[in-house]
């Protein structure tokens, strides 16, 4: 395992506990995002590209429980949760693994083993990562399996929209792809009537383009747009 920096997400409404996970991981030099209850976890995770979530099981608003399953099923994030709760029945452990958990920890827990493990996760995670799962064009590459899209060793950090716009340009590189099937990859048959993909292509380019990286987005005038190294 490397030491690389982790995005992590804590969804725990213990505040001092929160704080001290919080302070700890962020000295390890991991990026952090907290959420003191499920509501506003469920739309912190939803949302974001984390490469790992602790997640308390006894939240306000929504249990964790539930926020595990429909992170699984409604979002479909496949990211690495490690539930570190009070429960220590055997019940509750057959419960969270089969609703999606990669781990599961019994408080209180040492602040170092939470960290090992957080990268073990995320470690086998990438190793595991099939080639077919990984969309690559010129140095940008998408991993299906964990959502994490990089350009060179840069982590680009895109919303839901902007891995299926993506997704979709990564694979039909270096064809140009129609507003009409960029939309619908999008939105579905729910197709927005404003101008909302101009929006999201502009905040797609911003993220894909940044500082002096070479251009690898481009719009093709009454056509579409295209992904890949111009000719």
């Amino acid at each position: 395992m490397n030491n690389e920096s982790l995005s992590i997400l804590i969804i725990e409404d213990n505040a001092q506990l929160a704080a001290n996970l919080y302070d700890y991981l962020e000295a390890c030099g991991h990026t952090l995002d907290a959420a003191p209850d499920g509501v506003s976890g469920l739309h912190l995770a939803a949302a974001n590209d984390y490469d790992a979530i602790l997640l308390d099981w006894n939240l306000p608003r929504m249990d964790g429980l539930t926020l595990l399953k429909k992170l699984r099923s409604e979002s479909r994030k496949k990211v690495p949760v490690i539930m570190l709760t009070a429960r220590d029945q055997l019940a509750d452990k057959m419960d969270g693994f089969e609703s999606g958990l990669d781990d599961y920890l019994v408080k209180p827990v040492a602040l170092p083993e939470i960290e090992i493990r957080l990268r073990s996760l995320v470690f086998r995670r990438k190793q595991c990562a099939a080639p077919d799962d990984v969309l690559q064009v010129s140095d940008l590459r998408f991993h299906l399996t964990t959502l994490e899209v990089r350009r060179g060793e840069r982590k680009v950090v895109l919303s839901k929209t902007g891995r299926r716009l993506l997704e979709l340009l990564m694979r039909e590189s270096p064809r140009v792809v129609t507003r009409a099937r960029l939309e619908q990859a999008a939105w579905g048959d729910a197709t927005p009537g404003t101008d909302l993909l101009r929006s999201h292509m502009h905040l797609l380019r911003k993220a894909l383009e940044q500082d002096e990286e070479k251009a690898i987005l481009h719009t093709v005038p009454g056509s579409g747009y295209r992904l890949g190294d111009l000719e």
